[in-house]
Protein backbone atom coordinates (compact mmCIF):
# COMPACT_ATOMS: atom_id res chain seq x y z
CA UNK A 1 0.00 0.00 0.00
CA UNK A 2 2.11 2.83 1.56
CA UNK A 3 5.59 1.18 0.39
CA UNK A 4 6.70 -1.66 2.35
CA UNK A 5 4.22 -0.12 5.04
CA UNK A 6 1.37 -2.89 5.91
CA UNK A 7 -2.47 -2.25 6.92
CA UNK A 8 -1.87 -3.40 10.35
CA UNK A 9 1.30 -0.50 10.69
CA UNK A 10 -1.25 1.72 9.75
CA UNK A 11 -3.99 1.31 11.76
CA UNK A 12 -1.19 1.26 14.55
CA UNK A 13 -0.25 4.30 13.75
CA UNK A 14 -3.91 5.93 13.14
CA UNK A 15 -4.21 4.76 16.69
CA UNK A 16 -1.14 6.38 18.36
CA UNK A 17 -2.77 9.96 16.40
CA UNK A 18 -6.49 9.26 18.05
CA UNK A 19 -4.45 9.30 21.52
CA UNK A 20 -1.96 11.61 21.26
CA UNK A 21 -4.69 14.48 19.64
CA UNK A 22 -8.13 12.92 20.70
CA UNK A 23 -11.26 12.80 18.49
CA UNK A 24 -12.06 15.77 19.27
CA UNK A 25 -9.08 16.65 17.10
CA UNK A 26 -9.14 14.67 14.34
CA UNK A 27 -11.57 16.41 11.91
CA UNK A 28 -9.94 20.11 12.44
CA UNK A 29 -6.69 18.16 11.68
CA UNK A 30 -8.54 16.24 8.39
CA UNK A 31 -9.39 19.90 7.91
CA UNK A 32 -6.40 21.64 7.82
CA UNK A 33 -4.40 19.08 6.27
CA UNK A 34 -6.99 19.33 3.29
CA UNK A 35 -6.60 23.03 2.80
CA UNK A 36 -2.95 22.74 2.58
CA UNK A 37 -2.73 20.09 0.41
CA UNK A 38 -5.37 22.21 -1.41
CA UNK A 39 -3.70 25.20 -0.94
CA UNK A 40 -0.28 23.41 -2.43
CA UNK A 41 -1.39 22.34 -5.54
CA UNK A 42 -3.30 25.73 -6.37
CA UNK A 43 0.16 27.65 -6.13
CA UNK A 44 1.69 24.49 -8.62
CA UNK A 45 -0.81 24.96 -10.71
CA UNK A 46 -0.39 29.05 -10.90
CA UNK A 47 3.03 28.15 -11.28
CA UNK A 48 2.67 26.66 -14.36
CA UNK A 49 0.31 29.09 -15.35
CA UNK A 50 3.24 31.78 -14.70
CA UNK A 51 5.78 29.76 -16.49
CA UNK A 52 3.70 29.25 -19.56
CA UNK A 53 3.09 32.80 -19.33
CA UNK A 54 6.60 34.02 -19.32
CA UNK A 55 7.91 31.04 -22.27
CA UNK A 56 4.77 32.52 -24.21
CA UNK A 57 5.90 36.16 -23.72
CA UNK A 58 9.30 35.43 -24.66
CA UNK A 59 8.53 33.93 -27.61
CA UNK A 60 6.44 36.53 -29.03
CA UNK A 61 9.57 39.22 -28.00
CA UNK A 62 11.47 36.79 -30.19
CA UNK A 63 9.37 36.74 -33.05
CA UNK A 64 9.05 40.57 -33.00
CA UNK A 65 12.06 41.38 -34.07
CA UNK A 66 12.02 38.22 -36.43
CA UNK A 67 9.15 39.68 -38.45
CA UNK A 68 10.48 43.55 -38.67
CA UNK A 69 13.86 42.07 -40.02
CA UNK A 70 11.42 40.66 -42.76
CA UNK A 71 9.39 43.14 -43.49
CA UNK A 72 11.99 45.57 -44.08
CA UNK A 73 12.37 47.61 -47.07
CA UNK A 74 14.71 46.52 -48.99
CA UNK A 75 18.12 48.23 -50.13
CA UNK A 76 17.94 51.59 -52.45
CA UNK A 77 18.39 51.01 -55.86
CA UNK A 78 21.70 52.03 -57.16
CA UNK A 79 21.59 55.33 -59.34
CA UNK A 80 23.38 54.86 -62.83
CA UNK A 81 27.42 56.01 -63.22
CA UNK A 82 26.33 59.49 -65.12
CA UNK A 83 23.46 60.71 -62.83
CA UNK A 84 23.94 63.73 -60.46
CA UNK A 85 23.79 62.76 -56.77
CA UNK A 86 22.61 64.70 -54.43
CA UNK A 87 24.54 67.43 -52.94
CA UNK A 88 25.27 66.98 -49.34
CA UNK A 89 25.67 69.96 -46.41
CA UNK A 90 28.71 69.65 -44.15
CA UNK A 91 28.27 71.43 -40.77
Amino acid sequence: MFGSMGFTELILILFIVLIIFGAGKLPQLGEGLGKAIKGFKKSVHEADAIEAEAEAAAQQQMAAPQASIQSAPSPAIEQPAGAPQPATRAS
